[in-house]
């Protein structure tokens, strides 16, 4: 198996089309899963993957081909290149065409190996699962950490690189048996240093502890406070809507008569909600990797270097997805969405604040199974789980029944009144895809509970 940075350079040199750009990816993710409080099973795996895009430019006409490959054969990169190249030819035209990012050649780390990671990472989270396991509670989860090294490489001259370790944890407490009460707690991180497992137990043994008195209640509107994980989950989809192309176009919920809704104040609370490479803790690729276009991504756009960008500032609608072409042919500023996800404006408030000052309402702990039912008004459906607890003048006295969920995240930005500090969050719906984000608890004061669901 050759090199990662020798792969890309062999297959550029191979190419015979207009232009080409070529994606090397190594990752070694180690696993960790644990059930019934017992260690189950360990493991590390090493995977590569590649693509090459070729472009074909024959006068007005762009096209493009790509083909994705896990090969480890040197002899396989020609057969790839071709096959790339021959899909470019019979394409139609791309209509994202736009002219490659020019580079300078390689940087010094271009012919690094690729970093990798091991089972050692979870040293001290097994120490410390090891001391829940002691107690009465049922202890169920994962651990994973990813660690994946990119090589990106263009006709054009491009050489970028880019480690990007990523992991989480995320705990379900039972007690009760496997019908009764359960709880689930959860953390994004880098590198497991800043891990508490005991504060994540301490927070699902909180939980357990609420749930000794059972209430029901009937569908209908309450007073809701969404954690930072519930938030982050809803906030994701919505970042996941905002291309500008849907928007101009009259499809999405950024959508207006004539354009889109940049420029609109959403509610009267301060929010912004922005991607950043260099957020601290949840760094991302600061250049763009895309292996196929979309409205929000384009393969001509690889390489360009990473922005901070604004989704919403201050309340306001700031910022929708463009890729070059389409921020070109609209008049709007080039705009990536990028693989973190933040959201500041909010008090200096914990969630126990947030509680304390509640009279009467509902504290959700995690959202899941989350399904969009309109695009025009981003109205999503799911459901709650593993706790929803009912607040009386100002602390928890039960756990309740769980519900289905009609809301859309731009009405929730409108209707919040009051957010609280902006900390590192794991979302549960998402995190098999998204799990770098900060967010603050909501407080919502009519969020709607369309039905009760039967859910355990």
């Amino acid at each position: 198996m050759i090199a990662a940075h020798e792969l890309v350079e062999k297959a550029l040199a191979l190419t015979t089309v207009s232009d080409a750009v070529v994606i090397a990816t190594d990752a070694t993710e180690a696993s960790l899963r644990w059930a019934g409080n017992s260690m189950t099973t360990n493991g590390v795996s090493v995977t590569r993957s590649w693509i090459v895009i070729a472009i074909v430019r024959d006068g007005a006409d762009t096209r493009v081909g790509t083909v994705a490959s896990t090969s480890v054969d040197p002899d396989d990169i020609a057969a790839v290149v071709a096959a790339a190249e021959d899909a470019a030819r019979s394409a139609e035209p791309a209509d994202d065409a736009m002219p490659l990012i020019d580079g300078a050649g390689a940087g010094s780390d271009w012919g690094d190996v690729a970093a990798a990671t091991g089972v050692d990472v979870f040293g001290r989270v097994t120490d410390d699962l090891g001391v829940g396991f002691d107690g009465a509670d049922a202890l169920y989860g994962f651990a994973t950490h990813h660690v994946t090294t990119t090589w990106l490489g263009t006709t054009t001259g491009l050489r970028r690189r880019f480690v990007e370790p990523v992991g989480s944890i995320e705990i379900n407490g039972k007690r009760g048996g496997l019908n009764g009460a359960s709880a689930w707690a959860g953390t994004g991180t880098r590198d497991f240093a800043d891990v508490s497992v005991a504060s994540l137990l301490g927070e699902i043994s909180r939980r357990l502890d609420w749930a000794a008195r059972t209430i029901e209640l009937p569908a209908g509107r309450y007073e809701t406070l969404l954690p930072p994980s519930t938030v982050a989950d809803l906030m994701i989809y919505l970042m996941w809507t905002m291309d500008g192309r849907g928007a101009q176009e009259g499809r999405t919920a950024l959508s207006k008569p004539g354009g889109t809704r940049v420029g609109e104040r959403l509610g009267t609370l301060p929010l912004t909600l922005f991607c950043d490479p260099s957020a601290a803790g949840l760094e991302y690729s600061p250049f763009v990797v895309a292996g196929s276009s979309s409205d929000a991504v384009s393969v001509f756009d690889n390489g360009m270097t990473a922005e901070r960008v604004d989704w919403v500032r201050d309340g306001v609608v700031n910022s929708l997805a463009y890729p070059r072409a389409a921020a070109a042919e609209f008049d709007a500023p080039v705009a990536v969405p990028g693989e973190n996800l933040v959201m500041t404006g909010g008090s200096n408030a914990t969630i126990d604040d947030m509680v304390a000052r509640t009279e009467r309402g509902l504290l959700l702990t995690t959202l899941w199974y989350i399904r969009e039912v309109d695009p025009t008004t981003l109205l999503l459906t799911g459901l709650t789980r593993d706790g929803v607890y009912l607040v009386e003048d100002g602390r928890v006295t039960g756990a309740v029944n769980n519900f289905r969920f009609n809301e859309s995240p731009l009405d929730l930005l409108r209707r919040a009144t009051e957010a609280g500090v902006t900390a590192p969050t794991l979302p549960r719906e998402w995190k098999d895809w998204f799990t770098r984000t900060a967010m603050p608890a909501l407080r919502i004061p009519d969020f709607h509970m369309s039905s009760v669901s039967k859910a355990q």
